[in-house]
């Protein structure tokens, strides 16, 4: 059975429905630290301590396109000394259509970075092992529990301004 719309009509006036485009992914800033090395890989068998920190970046440039960045900051310290700092940014350029405006931003800030995030992870996890050190492997992140802990964040903050 097939359809048909006549006169081409149909999906113009229904408005379309309502998608995402990857159009690019790249890597867009990395950097890697062994501040101590030789002597950081003799100091034992002790794991480091990590600290991972993870920020999300958005911004729309013409006609549905939007680059997204995600951020990945990994610093590895024993004790005092830092053992390496390994920072990336993988980004990716989303086209998104007949999509509601108050829906742009979820896909952006939860979508968008759960399509980078292996990518990224893997950059982070090769980096360390190049450095002689165990592949760092990242856990999964919860996207949605930090697009709604900023909404969070944001609606107490406005409501302080509108106190003030």
């Amino acid at each position: 059975m097939s359809e048909t719309t006549p006169n081409g009509a149909g999906e113009a006036q229904g408005g379309g429905q309502p998608g995402m485009r990857v159009l690019a992914q790249y890597l867009k800033d990395h950097s890697f630290e062994n501040p101590r090395a030789p002597a950081s890989f003799r100091e034992g068998d002790s794991a480091p301590a990590m600290e991972v920190n993870v920020d999300v970046n958005a911004r729309g440039f013409g006609s549905g396109q939007f680059e997204v960045e995600l951020s990945v900051s990994a610093r590895a310290r024993r004790g005092q000394d830092i053992v390496f700092v390994v920072e990336t940014t993988y980004a990716g350029v989303f086209e998104i259509s007949n999509v509601p405006e108050a829906q742009i931003e979820p896909i952006l800030l939860i979508e968008c970075p759960r399509l980078l995030f292996p990518f990224a992870r893997q950059i982070v996890a090769e980096t360390t092992s190049s450095g002689n050190f165990p592949p760092v492997m990242l856990d999964p992140i919860d996207f949605l529990g930090i697009y709604q802990r900023n909404l969070s964040a944001r609606a107490e903050q406005a409501q302080e301004t509108a106190n003030a």
